[in-house]
């Protein structure tokens, strides 16, 4: 099913926009990524939200975990002719996943060296996630950064030695140490960090209009701040650094400070070659 939506997503993209149309690629769903194109030179607000609009028409929506069922999209057209849509987006069920054997002052932290070194981390990830530059990398198909077992599911309760925490906004690949992590879209590096508390090794790289893409967990990073990037390009290494039970890629997404499923943007997982018949 995700094979056949890149392909249709890829036959949107190329389609040409007369004025007043509007098309969308993507998933109009809790924790989606819609990709919209309408004509050139269009204003587009969502909730009252300004997006930046490409010189082809091409802007991009992130939908929260959980987003109400309905969001108004205002679009006023080079003419001055204003067009209003209300976009319904679908309802998602999430599951409960318990994990324990963490180490403790990780799940409940309670040094004041701790603490402020949280919310150092913290701000400089909400720093690199503000960027709205002008790339439009986001609109492309994305590929997995990693191959390996699924571990954890994006928007998933988490359970921590017991303890209720918020939502896992990522999706958890477990692999060995060292594993090449590839760039899934191309962009640029906005932070390269080799230890924060709960991440670890963390990069985040920007995919322009807001669209963002994190990494973490990592045994070694391969790319500095500001460094562009292709598809495909090594960009770390997958680790155990941070609050882990073992080796895993963290890959997270953002548009904004929004949290998005980056498993709904990329098609089925590649098979691992050590398990192919």
């Amino acid at each position: 099913m995700k094979r056949v939506f890149v392909f249709l997503w890829l036959i949107l993209l190329c389609l040409p926009v007369s004025a007043g149309a509007l098309t969308f690629s993507g998933h109009l769903t809790q924790g989606g990524m819609a990709v919209g194109k309408t004509e050139p030179g269009t204003r587009v607000t969502f909730q009252g939200k300004a997006l930046q609009v490409a010189p082809d028409g091409t802007f991009v929506i992130g939908f929260a975990r959980d987003a109400a069922p309905t969001g108004t999209l205002s679009l006023r057209h080079p003419d001055g002719t204003t067009q209003n849509k209300t976009l319904s987006i679908e309802r998602r069920q999430y599951p409960v996943q318990r994990i324990d054997g963490l180490p403790q002052n990780q799940v409940t932290p309670t040094s004041k060296a701790d603490l402020a070194r949280i919310q150092k981390d913290a701000a400089q990830a909400v720093a690199a996630r503000k960027y709205d530059s002008p790339l439009t990398d986001f609109a492309e198909p994305f590929i997995w950064p990693v191959t390996g077992r699924i571990s954890g599911v994006w928007g998933s309760q988490r359970i921590l030695n017991g303890v209720p925490k918020r939502p896992h906004f990522g999706v958890d690949i477990a692999a060995p140490t060292g594993t090449p992590v590839k760039a899934p879209a191309g962009g640029i590096i906005r932070l390269a960090h080799n230890d924060m508390f709960y991440s670890g090794g963390t990069l985040i790289l920007d995919h322009g209009h807001g669209i963002s893409t994190v990494y973490m967990h990592l045994s070694k990073l391969r790319v500095t701040e500001g460094q562009q990037v292709s598809k495909g390009d090594i960009i770390g290494d997958v680790g155990a650094t941070g609050r882990v039970t073992g080796p895993h890629l963290h890959w997270g997404m953002h548009w904004f400070a929004t949290p998005i499923d980056p498993s709904l943007v990329t098609p089925a997982m590649p098979q691992p070659a050590s398990d192919k018949k």
